[in-house]
């Protein structure tokens, strides 16, 4: 099991929990949009953390991002196995030809 795939049990666990005691409850509970607006948050400090070239800082907020990513993908009923399915799809392949595939 990778770090992601326990990070996600964990998550699952916790969308039913009380929320005063689950960030996770918590956030889950108020909607997909502010999940969204808070993976969107996380994607741009983690830009300005690598435009800033601290390592650390760059690792803090990579793991913010993905916690976030795994919370969104949990609404939405996707597992970390669905995103493993369509990187291992696009596996071999160029990223130029895969974005051209997908713009038709």
């Amino acid at each position: 099991m990778t770090a992601i795939d326990t990070l996600y049990a964990t998550i699952l666990e916790r969308r039913a929990a009380d929320p005063s005691e689950s960030y996770v409850a918590a956030l889950t509970g108020k909607g997909r949009a502010k999940i969204a607006q808070k993976v969107g948050e996380e994607a741009v400090e983690t830009a300005l953390a690598a435009v800033g070239g601290d390592r650390a800082q760059i690792a803090a907020e990579s793991a913010d991002l993905l916690f976030h990513l795994c919370v969104l993908w949990a609404d939405c009923d996707l597992s970390p196995q669905d995103i493993y399915a369509v990187l291992e799809q696009r596996q071999g392949r160029s990223g130029l030809a895969e974005k051209a595939s997908r713009s038709s």
